[in-house]
C-alpha cells in the first residue's frame, strides 16, 4: 500500500453543538497520544461541565488504531458512544478522543432520537476541526567512533532524517527520526559503515 505510513487525526479541540427537545449536546474533539491523555482530558472535559447529566465518549489511538473504546456513561446502550465512535471511523480519524456532554432537557428522545443527537453533534465538532494528515515515523540511536563520523554524518543529513539529539562526548552517539516508508532504505546505509550500532527505539 503506498500511504499506509501516513494517517489522519485533528490538529486542536474543536466542538460542536445540537439541540433536541430542550436537551443540549455539546461535542468536544480532542487531539490525543495516548491511554493516560484520554483519562487526563476525561477529567478536565467532566470538571468543565461538572453539571451534565451525561459525559459520553470514544476515542481512537495509535496510528494502526489498535487501541479504541466507547463509553455510554448511563444512556441506554448503543445510543450514545457506539454512534460516537461511528464519526470517528467514518472520517478515517485516530488519536483523537470526542467527549459529548448532554444537558438533560426533560423530554426523552427516544433510542432513535439519542442516536441522532450523539452523531450529529460529533459530525459537527469534526466538520469544524482542522484535520490533518501526518507520518508514522521511526526513531532510532546510532553510536560509533568517531572515524565513521564523516559517513554518518552524511547520511543523516538526507531531507527525509531528523536529528532528535547528538551526543559527541566520550562516545558517539546519535538519535534520529526518519518517515517509516524510508527508514529501511537509510538503515541499510548505516548498517554498512564500519563501527556503526544502530537500535530501534519507537515509532513517534
Amino acid at each position: 500500500m503506498l500511504f499506509d505510513d501516513t494517517y489522519k487525526t485533528i490538529e486542536s479541540r474543536s466542538e460542536g453543538i445540537y439541540k433536541d427537545k430542550g436537551s443540549k449536546f455539546i461535542a468536544i474533539a480532542l487531539p490525543v497520544r495516548s491511554e493516560e491523555e484520554v483519562k487526563a482530558k476525561l477529567d478536565e472535559i467532566r470538571s468543565e461541565y461538572h453539571d451534565a447529566r451525561h459525559h459520553c465518549f470514544a476515542y481512537i489511538l495509535g496510528a494502526d488504531k489498535s487501541a479504541s473504546r466507547f463509553n455510554d456513561d448511563g444512556e441506554p446502550s448503543g445510543t450514545a458512544g457506539r454512534p460516537i465512535m461511528g464519526q470517528i471511523n467514518s472520517n478515517d480519524l485516530t488519536n483523537i478522543l470526542v467527549v459529548v456532554v448532554r444537558y438533560f432537557g426533560g423530554t426523552k428522545l427516544g433510542v432513535r432520537g439519542l442516536i441522532n443527537a450523539y452523531k450529529s453533534s460529533t459530525s459537527e465538532a469534526i466538520a469544524s476541526s482542522s484535520i490533518i494528515e501526518k507520518t508514522i515515523d521511526e526513531i532510532y540511536l546510532i553510536t560509533f567512533d568517531y572515524a565513521a563520523m564523516n559517513q554518518v554524518m552524511q547520511i543523516v543529513k538526507d531531507p527525509d532524517v531528523k536529528i532528535l539529539m547528538q551526543d559527541f562526548a566520550l562516545h558517539c552517539k546519535l538519535e534520529y527520526m526518519v518517515r517509516k516508508s524510508y527508514a529501511d532504505a537509510i538503515r541499510s546505509r548505516l548498517s554498512s559503515i564500519k563501527g556503526v550500532g544502530l537500535k530501534y527505539l519507537r515509532s513517534g
